[in-house]
């Protein structure tokens, strides 16, 4: 490849999604989308089909959509903002080596189009890489089925790669320790740390999804960056939804029955998540802090996602690396 050809290798990042706009319908279209795919809802299509269309997506988006006005930035959904951040960041960094684009499993960009996007410009070989540090069916294989889905529906194919996790990387535990000394640089250091992970129906772990394990390994790996002993922090699940029963401990509960049995001051953070979003902005640093103190705690702080830190664009950076060993000119 001479200094003036275009890069052949594309690089697509990829995170869940975010609606376009706090208002109802947008919040509407988004849910419907998401809630749709039969990896992240897996019951009976007809049942499901009824209790969708006649009941959640009639109740929830204008609850939602209130939710997501008490995050939105100028200049959008936190979780679109900040990912466009960390995709121009890591660019930088493969600028001349690479084409680095992101997408969005639910919304715009759409994980298709960017894929046609990145083939158009001259990419023959793609690494797909979802944000997501631990593997669940939910999110990780759901990006993996959309790729698949635009692989089906073409002739001409580009080689591909594709980034299951990162669940114990090295440096990525790393950065989450920094990120916590830091924090307690500046507010002091709580009594418990709380390792707050979005959760999954026990059933589907039952069936075989590795989350629950993958989340431990970097709840244990991180306690162990921070040398904290057994009665220092604790792993707990948030974002249940439905009737189903969730992967346990519940975060809700946790910090209530923290404050109940006197723990004063608590501090969160939510390892699975690369960028802060409605359910870190709203649901943990508000919604959780409310529960937390009106059961008695009197200090409550969220340590906010690696986001744009530094040493996770250097984690990002060194997972391309090693990825796409072999297609880069020695």
């Amino acid at each position: 490849m001479t200094a003036t050809a275009a890069p052949r290798i594309g690089v697509l990042l990829v995170n869940l999604g975010t609606p376009e706009r706090p208002d109802t319908a947008s919040v509407r279209r988004y849910l419907r989308q998401f809630l749709s795919d039969r990896r992240v809802v897996e019951l009976a299509r007809p049942l499901w089909f009824l209790i969708l269309n006649l009941i959640v997506l009639r109740l929830r988006p204008r609850k939602v959509a209130a939710l997501y006005r008490a995050i939105w930035m100028e200049q959008g959904s936190p979780l679109r903002v900040i990912f466009a951040q960390q995709t121009a960041l890591l660019a930088a960094h493969w600028q001349g080596r690479a084409q680095v684009r992101m997408a969005m499993s639910y919304g715009a960009p759409a994980i298709a189009a960017q894929c046609d996007a990145l083939v158009a410009a001259g990419c023959d070989r793609l690494l797909v890489f979802p944000l997501y540090p631990q593997y669940s069916a939910t999110t990780t294989a759901a990006a993996w089925d959309q790729v698949a889905s635009w692989m089906c529906r073409r002739r001409n194919l580009p080689e591909l790669r594709f980034i299951r996790g990162y669940a114990e990387h090295p440096r990525y535990i790393a950065a989450l320790a920094d990120s916590v000394r830091r924090h307690w640089q500046q507010h002091g250091r709580a009594q418990r740390l709380l390792m707050s992970f979005h959760g999954i129906p026990q059933d589907y772990h039952r069936q075989g999804d590795p989350y629950p394990d993958e989340c431990q390994a970097t709840a244990r790996a991180l306690a162990q960056a921070l040398d904290l002993q057994e009665s220092d922090w604790q792993l707990s699940y948030q974002s249940r939804f439905g009737a189903q029963v969730w992967m346990q401990p519940y975060t809700d509960v946790t910090l209530r029955a923290w404050a109940e049995q006197g723990v004063a001051h608590v501090q969160v953070i939510c390892p699975a998540f690369s960028a802060d979003c409605l359910e870190t902005l709203e649901e943990i640093a508000q919604t959780h802090r409310e529960i937390f103190l009106q059961a008695g705690g009197r200090a409550y702080e969220y340590i906010p996602a690696l986001n744009t830190d530094p040493l996770h664009i250097t984690l990002f950076d060194e997972i391309v690396q090693m990825q796409t060993s072999g297609w880069l000119p020695a």
